[in-house]
């Protein structure tokens, strides 16, 4: 009870600390897809929040409402409290892989360890979904390692847990992959592999089918936008959106990933960041490897080489796959139990070797140690935040009081949305990964939109010091109206704004 009061703590505190969360996909997509499937923009709008305007919003409406019904900083600090369990499923987990050599000192520093993660911090009290999906993920892991072969059905509620978390965001499923392998080394492999599909396609089913059937409906692809050079839906070319700058150039450069995080290169984050914990569970699972090679006695367990395949494999996986740090939360936090497990067992050896009690000192200081100096070493990412004596809530100006047509020739501007006349409709036409296709059903939404104005006429939005890109707006017969001052919102991230020009026809 105490250890998760105190990590509920931990998280609320955090998220006071930290500020109002404006991260950069809470203002593109978070607000805007929970709020259109609210009232029913799906079919008035196109495309506001560009290509992520049809990804899974379940996951995000826990923190809409959090947000909009209880007033700031109370609704973000109780999704941080949520943030801050993933504190306590570090605890069960090391009480599962060291069992009685789990020691106060061991527990304590794999918390720390934890807790200091720089993308963990960085979306404690957050929209974003990673460390959420983090919970389900890393409390499967647990059941994986917990089972001992003969629980089958802790094999089928992890299956459920990560299948949901993979419904939920479908880049999770690098951990439903890492999770396939670890039950590979299971006692009755078959079994246990059958158990952990079934129940991780009734969670993914659960969590992430009526929206995938809703988008095969539309769109004719269950995942649009995603993987349309397999699905073709006509509303997109026949392509793969992917975003290959966080990728590593070669395996040279893969295998010294955790040494450019090491030293603060945030080449697979769009923000820096400095983590020392994968540089150092990596050197510990190399030494461990090798003691074991060259002592020829096996240091490791089972349940050990079961965390181990989960780990690796997920994080080859995430590696080769998407390189995009926020997705390796939950690689993140299970560096904490690695990095105390291979001390333990390089240190100590396996569970049943005879230990001195001066041997036990020496491990648990050897812990403790490495604890405090990659505590003291990291530095979070920053996603962008407000303090809460100044949160957003901007003034509409006049001119924007009524219904209109917005085209949107920016990113991210979805969120200001909700603000305006709920009758307005909002275009994207800028969008490179989803363009609007000729004669599409976005194209001919515009078009009908524009047939049937609205009284507060037609606006394009941009962020301020921006050049408005009018050359997309001769498509549909629009030009910026000279004669007519832009005027500005607020913008959420402190310091910016959102240009609002007049259109008019073009002669």
């Amino acid at each position: 009870m105490a250890i998760a009061l105190g990590s509920l703590l931990a998280g609320a505190i955090y998220t006071w600390f930290a500020g109002e969360d404006v991260n950069w996909d809470w203002r593109n997509y978070h607000e805007y897809n929970v709020w259109a499937v609210i009232n029913g923009r799906y079919g008035i709008d196109a495309l506001p929040a560009g290509f992520q305007t049809y990804f899974n919003p379940t996951v995000y409406f826990p923190v809409y409402y959090l947000r909009h019904l209880l007033p700031l900083p109370y609704g973000l600090m109780i999704i941080g409290a949520v943030h801050g369990l993933n504190l306590l499923l570090i605890y069960f987990l090391v009480r599962v892989l060291l069992r009685e050599a789990a020691t106060a000192s061991a527990i304590g520093a794999a918390v720390l360890i934890a807790a200091v993660g720089p993308m963990t911090l960085s979306e404690v009290g957050t929209s974003f979904s990673d460390i959420l999906t983090a919970l389900p993920i890393v409390a499967g892991c647990i059941l994986i390692l917990s089972s001992n072969g003969s629980h089958h059905g802790r094999y089928v509620l992890a299956g459920l847990l990560i299948g949901a978390a993979v419904g939920l965001k479908l880049t999770n499923v690098v951990y439903a992959l890492g999770a396939a392998a670890a039950v590979l080394v299971a006692a009755r492999p078959l079994l246990a592999t059958l158990c952990l599909g079934v129940g991780g396609l009734i969670g993914a089913l659960a969590t992430g089918g009526a929206w995938g059937l809703m988008l095969w409906r539309e769109m004719g692809n269950p995942i649009f936008p995603l993987f349309n050079a397999v699905f073709q839906s006509k509303e997109l070319i026949p392509m793969n959106i992917m975003d290959w700058q966080f990728m590593p150039r070669g395996i040279l450069d893969a295998l010294a990933y955790p040494f450019y995080w090491l030293v603060g290169d945030n080449r697979s984050s769009e923000h820096p960041f400095r983590d020392a914990r994968f540089a150092v569970a990596m050197l510990l699972l190399v030494f461990g490897i090798c003691r074991s090679l060259a002592t020829r006695v096996t240091i490791f367990t089972q349940r050990d080489i079961q965390f181990l395949l989960f780990f690796i494999v997920s994080y080859a996986t995430w590696l080769a796959v998407f390189s995009i740090q926020r997705y390796a939360i939950v690689l993140e936090l299970l560096c904490a139990p690695l990095i105390v497990l291979m001390i333990s067992r390089a240190l100590a050896g396996p569970p049943g070797a005879v230990t001195e009690g001066t041997s036990s000192l020496r491990v648990n200081s050897v812990i403790v140690t490495t604890a405090l100096l990659i505590a003291l070493w990291s530095q979070p990412g920053d996603w962008f935040r407000r303090p809460w004596s100044n949160p957003f809530n901007p003034a509409i100006p006049q001119q924007l009081r009524q219904p209109a047509d917005y085209f949107v020739l920016d990113k991210p501007i979805a969120y200001i949305a909700p603000l305006l006349p709920p009758q307005s409709r909002f275009y994207q036409i800028a969008d490179i990964a989803l363009p609007i296709m000729p004669d599409g059903r976005f194209d001919r939404r515009i078009r009908a939109g524009l047939q049937s104005p609205l009284p507060g006429g037609t606006w394009e939005l941009h962020m301020r010091g921006k050049p408005i890109r009018e050359q997309l707006l001769e498509r549909f017969g629009l030009r910026v109206d000279p004669s007519r001052p832009c005027v500005e919102i607020e913008g959420a991230q402190l310091g910016t704004a959102i240009e609002a020009c007049p259109l008019a026809a073009r002669e």
